[in-house]
């Protein structure tokens, strides 16, 4: 592919999103079930490309490959895999990163339960492989990991993914991954909406008719006035710079890249020269992890590594949080709609049935944890910040944000505070940190039983910790409740 290709299938993103956008403005539906824009421009991009609109017309048709130019879908497939590395990036910079303590004290609570259905979607995708998939489908291991990348993941992730289900020699796992992020991404918000209500009926909290937009919901952990008077504060630091403060951010950016490829470069040479040498006469190949693993987990501890080391030097002033979120944001908006745009529908209908349930084995236990683990983990607030991180576990960090909205509104229950705390000691390890990332490799080295043994210990480990720290407590405020409702 040219430049030009590159270039044309960039400015038509940027139309679909803003169709997209039109068309969410005008569809009241859309709008009730704050379903994104990125996934309604990922959905045109793929209704007017080549497996749709060009299947419909026939390949003798003008229309053979959609209103798409022959290159462009080529293009799209591309872009997800180095677009997800800038959402990682920025991800944690722009935020001074508090001490373990202060973080525990808050979130200690979410972390676990937060940290449990992480872990619970690889137990549960992994046993449904090795039980069903494998033996009647005739479905790779790795498949195991798909709830975690989809789910947990959602559309970054799994587009990010693509590569290491390649190097595993099922690259169908990658479109899996993305169809199952749709899926967890609307189901997050409907069953959550359900849950809602049902909280709602069962007098677990007191609905707010005022609730504003998914777009007016403050995405920060921080105080809106005073992150507020900081970012005006750095605004007009940056405005006498010589240099726009946008690119100085891009800057940022290139340079969290290119430390988390040093490392993951660094990690893949040690790898290759102790436990993953391949001897002359050897008769197997070695176990090799690190040439599984992307980029975009490394990236991310690139971008933690900058922002620790501009707080130490007292320049933390000079990162502007607003910044680095709307970068990150736009990349993931540009990850999304490409990938779904590329989204092979073939590769979904050939593994239909192995799709359905994992699916629904992912929304089972996502469900699950909020009916039977949250209220025995989590002392105070359980279900405002057990329904966030059943959002979270569905799709994206924002659908956790908007339940969390929806069912505290004035966030009396600091359930926003703890959330964003948590992700600090969450999004690192998995979610699309470097757990999720490794997961396939480590499935391909070890086998579906070692990554059993280890996910379910991990999983049983936070179950017990949770009840053990804070059960106690959740069982005394539950019985509270009860009494005050009769």
């Amino acid at each position: 592919m040219s430049m030009q290709d590159v270039f044309w299938a960039f400015v038509l993103l940027g139309m679909l999103l803003i169709v997209s956008r039109l068309i969410r403005q005008n569809v009241g539906v859309l709008r009730r079930i704050f379903l994104p824009s990125s996934i309604i421009a990922g959905a045109l991009a793929l209704v007017l490309g080549p497996q749709v609109l060009g299947a419909i017309a026939g390949e003798d048709n003008w229309l053979a490959n959609g209103l798409w130019p022959s290159e462009t879908p080529g293009v799209w497939a591309a872009l997800p895999g180095l677009l997800i590395n800038v959402v990682f990036a920025a991800l944690l910079m722009g935020r001074p990163i508090p001490g373990l303590r202060t973080i525990w004290n808050q979130a200690g609570p979410q972390v676990c339960f937060g940290q449990t259905l992480a872990w619970g979607q690889y137990v549960v995708g992994i046993l449904l492989t090795m039980l069903i998939l494998t033996p009647f489908f005739d479905i790779p291991a790795v498949a195991g990991a798909l709830i975690e990348i989809g789910f947990e993941g959602g559309h970054g992730t799994a587009a990010g993914m693509r590569e290491a289900f390649i190097a595993a020699d099922w690259e169908d796992g990658a479109d899996l991954a993305l169809g199952l992020a749709t899926i967890g991404l609307v189901g997050g918000v409907i069953i959550g909406t359900i849950l809602v209500n049902w909280a709602a009926r069962k007098g677990h909290i007191k609905l707010d008719e005022d609730i504003a937009p998914l777009d007016e919901v403050d995405l920060h952990t921080s105080d809106v006035t005073t992150g507020e008077i900081r970012e005006l504060q750095r605004d007009k630091q940056q405005e006498s710079q010589p240099t726009d403060p946008l690119s100085l951010h891009l800057g940022l950016v290139a340079v969290a890249i290119g430390l988390g490829w040093l490392i993951l470069e660094g990690l893949k040479l040690l790898e290759a020269n102790t436990w993953g040498y391949a001897a002359p006469d050897a008769t197997e190949d070695p176990v090799r992890v690190f040439t599984h693993v992307p980029l975009f987990p490394l990236a991310m501890i690139g971008g933690v590594i900058i922002q620790i080391t501009f707080d130490r030097l007292g320049k933390s002033d000079l990162i502007s949080d607003r910044l680095m979120s709307r970068i990150s944001g736009a990349a993931l908006d540009f990850t999304i709609v490409a990938a779904l745009g590329a989204l092979s529908l073939q590769a979904i209908g050939a593994n239909l049935g192995p799709f359905v349930l994992l699916a629904g084995a992912g929304i089972a236990w996502s469900v699950f944890g909020v009916f039977v683990l949250a209220p025995r983990i989590i002392p105070t607030g359980w279900f405002e910040r057990g329904v966030g991180d059943f959002g979270q576990s569905m799709g994206v960090t924002v659908t956790g944000l908007l339940l969390m909205r929806v069912a505290d509104p004035p966030n009396k229950s600091g359930a926003m505070q703890s959330f964003g705390y948590k992700q600090l000691m969450f999004e690192p390890v998995v979610g699309g940190g470097l757990f999720t990332g490794a997961s396939v490799g480590l499935i391909v080295a070890f086998g579906s039983g070692a990554m059993l043994t280890v996910t379910l210990a991990v999983t049983i480990f936070w179950i017990v910790f949770g009840f053990l720290a804070f059960g106690r407590a959740a069982r005394q405020n539950r019985a509270a409740e009860a009494q005050a409702r009769q």
